[in-house]
């Protein structure tokens, strides 16, 4: 049986952040993955935090800086009592002005297999095409896992931890006890596909997310080349039937009832190459477990948390919770801190995390406001003293706040900031306080944690 420091199931962007970033401190990684990259996934529209801070420390920020994704300075809505559509920019944040104030528009099959290959090149082990079974339990502790490697045989290896980075279809995330609570206010259907030769938005803002509201939910339309675009409607549960039945003829009566949307779309045509050749549909429910970790076993991503795409933060919650959970796994393997106080730090920065974008969508659902309204409601959420716009721009590419102390939600997104300057100056940006009182700060490198300063 092989033994292991960790193993990591899931090989998307968070399972790939946390075994890149393990590994990365000399501990031996193995990351199973079922698929065989380059795999198709949904979630394409990034944010600045996740390419100037994740990405800069796994060491392939420069080969997404060459891929040629298209760059996204930020986002355009049809969105609340407003006529016309509304932008934001990411450099209206001071956090981002200059050369972090923007990030990309992914074709998924793509972004991934970087990832993958830089935790790769930073010593992780990986093996594609092996699906993960269950967990191996050691007394109180999970201590490795079951599989079926690409012959179809069970094996099984051991490890001291376990990271579930495995989505929301994770056969593992019942394993660290809990259940799994879905939220009241976000009961979606998304039904989506991609199209060719769509229309673009002018200069500057050609490569902007575009989300439109209509009456039985919204629109996303992001332009992932010069003529692919990726197009989803996401329903509410009370509107669920209108994606019954044939999904061509669903799909084209939602586009229909959005005027936008269709002019878009008017001299545009369905893709016809895999993987962008057929409609899919995906349940949106949002969620989050009520245990995050259990002795030898953490969960990131989809497979702990869910939250509404609008404000793309699906990547973004992905790869943060890795980092968080890499910290905690490396902190306790060095022998610098107990396990349970690691990883009471981990959970309580990716709650807070995760609940700064379920509250504030569930303002931005309010479709009787305008523009100005939501962004003094960021502003509120996070104690910004600056711009209003600037506080939602922060908020929304992930990275906010200049006073820890003054709101619920401010300190929370300071990390990303210091992400985003340590992978753009590549040192630490300043000492941080804790987050928490008698909490834990990350070392200067990002990849454990430590006793903040006196």
């Amino acid at each position: 049986m092989d033994d292991y420091d960790v193993i990591v199931v899931g090989g998307g962007p968070g399972g790939s952040t946390a075994a890149g970033l393990i590994a990365a401190e000399g501990h031996r990684v193995l990351l199973l993955d079922k698929d065989h990259f380059p795999r198709y996934q949904i979630g394409e529209s990034l944010l600045p935090a996740t390419i100037h801070g994740i990405c800069a420390m796994l060491g392939v920020r420069d080969e997404i800086e060459r891929a040629g994704f298209v760059r996204k300075r930020g986002g355009t809505f049809k969105w609340g009592t407003g006529a016309e559509p509304w932008t934001f920019s990411f450099a209206a944040s001071d956090r981002m002005a200059g050369p972090t104030s923007y990030a990309y528009q992914v074709e998924r099959t793509r972004f991934d297999a970087l990832l993958l290959d830089g935790a790769r090149r930073l010593g992780a082990e990986i093996r594609q095409g092996h699906r993960a079974l269950g967990t191996i339990r050691v007394g109180e502790r999970v201590g490795g896992v079951r599989y079926l490697d690409e012959a179809g045989h069970e094996r099984r290896a051991t490890a001291r931890f376990v990271v579930d980075a495995s989505g929301h279809g994770s056969r593992l995330h019942h394993d660290v006890g809990g259940t799994r609570e879905y939220s009241p206010h976000f009961r979606n259907l998304a039904l989506f596909g991609y199209f060719e030769g769509g229309r673009r938005m002018p200069a500057p803002d050609t490569g902007n997310i575009l989300c439109v509201s209509f009456p039985d939910g919204w629109f996303w339309y992001i332009p992932l080349s010069d003529t692919l675009t990726s197009v989803g409607a996401v329903v509410r549960h009370e509107s669920a039937d209108r994606v019954q039945g044939d999904p061509d003829v669903a799909y084209s009566a939602l586009i229909e009832d959005c005027p936008l949307i269709e002019e878009y779309l008017r001299d545009a045509r369905r893709a016809t190459e895999p993987p962008y050749d057929r409609l899919r549909v995906r349940k949106d429910y949002s969620y989050d477990r009520t245990v995050l970790w259990s002795p030898g076993m953490v969960l990131v991503g989809d497979a702990a948390c869910f939250i509404d795409p609008v404000f793309s933060s699906g990547v973004h919650l992905a790869t943060y919770s890795a980092l968080l959970a890499a910290r905690s796994i490396n902190s306790t393997l060095a022998g610098f801190s107990d396990e349970k106080r690691c990883f009471a730090e981990f959970e309580a920065r990716y709650r807070r995390e995760f609940g700064l974008f379920r509250d504030f969508l569930i303002t931005f659902y309010q479709l009787d406001s305008d523009e100005d309204d939501y962004f003094r409601q960021a502003r509120r959420l996070t104690g910004h003293h600056g711009a209003a716009e600037a506080a939602f721009a922060g908020l929304v590419g992930g990275v906010s706040s200049q006073d820890f102390s003054r709101a619920m939600f401010g300190d929370v997104l300071a990390e990303g900031v210091q992400l985003q300057l340590r992978g753009l100056l590549g040192e630490a940006a300043g000492d941080e306080p804790p987050m928490f009182p008698g909490g834990l700060v990350p070392t200067a490198d990002g990849r454990r944690w430590r006793v903040p300063d006196a």
